[in-house]
């Protein structure tokens, strides 16, 4: 692709479009950025790509510009602009940061999607090939855009990538060589309009596969399990629940990896992450160090080390007794759900933030057979007791600390503490980290007040 002297533009400069700009610069482009905050919000940031080059639109998206692009690369968060629709309408072309960055990338790519887990599969499968002496890079959703790598790129890299429905929105050509769907269940709804397209854009990751490529599909999943056929690539499978011909298994507590013969892995119970979802994510982790080559010895060694990321189960701390979970991660319905089943203890579970058009009633029964209260916060909050009135006990606060005073309250010795929201947290946070790290600090402070009030008397 020729981009000297062209007219790019790139939409939003948080971080992937700081990555863009920087490298189109480097490639002789002219550079605009369209951003909606109003410059005075960027701080140094703006005179510092303004001295680099780089025209720079702040407060808002004018139509004009997009329409006087030759070509535009959006960030993930701005795929659903109006504005783009508008200018590819008009024939104008928009590339994905992901397709643009495989153009002009060395090496090979790892591409993981799904709707949940991702993250936790990228870093495990990264900390497999890295520690395995393989030239791994993380790259994607997760943290670093796959097109910050695209300039030092050599043959003998691997870039492990996770990829988002934002990210594939607009991905024609995407080519990853590994690609692992790890589920799909309701999400983004909000953003995406439909079930359908949101499903859509996510198998566009398998669409761009070749012979010689691999897909690693979730057996267990019915809407996934016909995908195979779909793809060029050679589908290996996991599954919790039954042998497969070819991937990795659960039968009679070991993970079991099968490529022509039987080979057991590990122990579930080895397993340092908790809940069954887990284990899913470390069979997919598995299958990308085994297209690698890495032996099954490594692989279970590095799977010992993984004890997961922040916000994601996180245990927090065990007070008088009862034990608080941080899982703000937990954005979707389905993913509460999962962090339900991974206890078999009484939880009071702390939900609510920014609906995405999620069916809170699929929370009923998992409320109805473990959860001891219910507590809401956010904007979400009246369509969440409406769905649960009648499953557990309920109780609305307008704040994370309040949520938190009156989980403990609800909750005894040998119970958990639970913040799995099915919603994001834009209506009261910055992000999902943001929410799990206020959760923790309001947790420790409740641990002083308690602790401070019992020292006193």
């Amino acid at each position: 692709m020729e981009i000297a002297g062209k007219k790019a533009l790139v939409v939003g400069l948080g971080k992937t479009g700081e990555a863009l700009a920087g490298f189109l610069l480097a490639r002789g482009a002219r550079v605009t950025v369209t951003e909606s905050r109003p410059e005075e919000s960027l701080g140094r940031k703006a005179a510092l790509w303004k001295e680099k080059g780089v025209c720079l639109e702040a407060g808002g998206h004018k139509l004009e510009t997009f329409l006087a692009a030759e070509f535009i690369v959006p960030s993930p968060g701005a795929a659903a602009l109006p504005q783009l629709a508008a200018a590819k309408q008009a024939g104008v072309q928009v590339i994905a940061e992901i397709d643009l960055a495989r153009r002009f990338l060395k090496g090979k790519v790892v591409g993981i999607t799904g709707t949940n887990g991702k993250s936790t599969t990228a870093t495990l499968a990264h900390k497999i090939l890295k520690e395995a002496g393989l030239k791994s890079r993380l790259a994607g959703n997760i943290g670093t855009p796959l097109i910050a790598f695209a300039a030092a790129s050599r043959d003998d890299h691997i870039h492990v990538t996770e990829i988002s429905s934002f990210q594939l929105e607009h991905v024609e050509s995407f080519h990853a060589e590994v690609a692992a769907f790890l589920n799909i269940s309701i999400n983004h709804l909000d953003w995406h309009g439909s079930f359908e397209s949101y499903f859509s854009a996510k198998k566009k990751l398998l669409q761009g596969q070749r012979a010689g490529d691999t897909l690693i599909l979730n057996r267990d999943d019915r809407l996934l399990r016909p995908l195979a056929p779909e793809s060029e690539a050679q589908a290996v499978f996991f599954s919790r629940r039954a042998a497969v011909r070819r991937g990795c298994y659960l039968r009679d507590g070991w993970l079991t990896l099968r490529d022509g013969e039987n080979v057991r892995l590990m122990k579930a119970a080895e397993v340092p992450l908790p809940g069954l979802h887990n284990l899913e994510n470390v069979m997919a982790a598995a299958l990308v160090g085994r297209f690698f080559g890495v032996s099954p010895g490594r692989i279970r060694a590095s799977i010992r080390k993984f004890h997961g990321l922040e916000h994601r189960l996180e245990k927090v701390l065990t007070l008088n007794g009862v034990t608080f979970v941080n899982d703000s991660k937990a954005t979707t319905v389905d993913a509460t759900i999962k962090a339900l089943e991974s206890f078999d203890r009484k939880i009071v579970l702390i939900l609510g933030g920014r609906d995405k058009g999620a069916d809170f009633s699929l929370l009923r029964r998992p409320v109805r057979k473990q959860v001891k209260a219910v507590i809401i916060i956010g904007e979400a909050g009246p369509k969440i007791a409406r769905a649960l009135l009648g499953a557990a006990p309920i109780e609305e606060t307008s704040t994370l600390r309040g949520a938190v005073t009156l989980a403990f309250s609800a909750a005894g010795p040998g119970d958990i503490v639970l913040l799995a929201p099915a919603c994001t947290s834009f209506d009261m946070f910055r992000d999902f980290e943001n929410r799990g790290r206020a959760f923790k600090r309001e947790v420790r402070r409740l641990k002083d007040v308690v602790e401070g009030g019992s020292s006193r008397r």
